[in-house]
């Protein structure tokens, strides 16, 4: 699914004028860094841009709709130059007192994207208004306010060279839903929380495994997953392995100044040697033997194909060897191992820095 970066045009593009008239040439005051690092955005990120705009006095007798529309064609030339191109603008020109639903924060405007194939929670709107930020709110998604401290946005800041650290390094907390005829599922995850979770797979010990990865791991993790277990363990274990894997990925945004690698760990008598590179080449090994069929009510030949479906996913390179006694420390010891590793590999060392000879990963 797409995400979408819903942008305002005056006070969040250009600086919005006194009179909140962008009606002239000589008004064109483009917001500075807009060009360099919106661009970079447009490059580097996964984004669609969209520009969702009010238009106050479009078409109206003191100021024609032929005043303004050369002026707006200016700035999106301009943009364009840059390499800065919207899939769509969305021009709304009714007033306040029209109480109009395709006026932000009404969604008349947006609802090819609230039906469409876009991923919402994970899109972002920003702007320099209030109703930018209640527009977000209504949507699903999350907000960027430009300006002073909104304690209702998000995020609040003062230039697009943050904007750009902000997308770059990953929100850092999504919301994920993965929805198939087999398993419903819909999970949280933040990679700079404290190690809570909430979880229910409707698999007990699967529960307490995935515990391990938040607790362990130093991330919060929120849960619930409506499988079709009366057929089978497979689809449940095998999605939330692949949702999991998506919803790290997508919060981890460019990788920039990321661990990037992470290893480790004993448990009691046995052993786990994790090796974790999200260096974006997708590749598995898994070395362990099980004793038993089942450990509680997961069955242990679904350890593997977990790791395998998350790693896949996360598009990262996942090797776990792991030699002990008892069957239900090792399973635990792998998820252990595999939770230390990615708190190892996700932490942010504030460089900036991609941690790659290639420049992307």
């Amino acid at each position: 699914m797409k995400r979408v970066l819903f942008i305002d045009r005056d006070g969040t593009l250009v600086k919005e004028p006194a009179d909140e008239q962008v009606d002239n040439i000589n008004k064109i005051d483009f917001l500075p860094g807009v060009f360099t690092y919106l661009g970079k955005i447009a490059r580097e990120y996964d984004y669609e841009l969209v520009m969702v705009t009010n238009q106050d006095g479009l078409g109206t007798s003191s100021f024609p709709r032929a005043d303004f529309q050369p002026v707006h064609d200016l700035i999106v030339r301009s943009l364009e130059s840059e390499g800065i191109k919207f899939n769509e603008i969305l021009i709304d020109e009714s007033f306040p007192e029209d109480g109009l639903e395709t006026r932000k924060p009404g969604l008349g405007l947006l609802q090819p994207y609230i039906y469409g194939d876009y991923d919402l929670t994970n899109s972002v709107v920003i702007g320099d208004r209030l109703s930018d930020v209640q527009l977000a709110k209504n949507l699903g998604s999350k907000s960027i306010f430009i300006g002073d401290n909104r304690d209702e946005a998000d995020y609040c800041v003062s230039s697009w060279n943050e904007i750009y650290r902000i997308l770059g390094d990953g929100l850092r907390k999504v919301d994920f839903k993965r929805n198939t005829s087999e398993t419903n599922i819909s999970l949280s995850v933040d990679l700079d929380g404290s190690g809570k979770s909430e979880i229910s797979t409707g698999l007990h010990f699967f529960d307490h495994m995935l515990d391990q990865i938040a607790r362990h791991g130093g991330i919060d993790l929120q849960l619930k997953v409506d499988g079709d277990l009366e057929v089978d363990e497979h689809h449940t274990i095998e999605d939330v392995g692949l949702a999991l894997g998506q919803a790290i990925g997508q919060a981890l945004g460019s990788k920039k100044s990321i661990g990037r690698y992470g290893f480790y760990l004993p448990m009691d008598e046995s052993s786990a040697r994790v090796a974790l590179d999200l260096g974006g080449r997708p590749y598995f090994k898994f070395d362990c033997d099980f004793e038993r069929e089942y450990v509680g009510d997961m069955p242990t030949e679904m350890v593997g194909h977990f790791f395998k479906s998350l790693s896949t996913e996360l598009k990262s390179n996942l090797h776990i060897t792991v030699k002990g006694e008892n069957t239900h420390h090792k399973v635990e010891a792998a998820f252990k191992g595999f939770a230390r590793s990615l708190r190892m590999a996700k932490e942010q060392n504030n460089s900036g820095v991609l941690p790659s000879t290639k420049g992307s990963l």
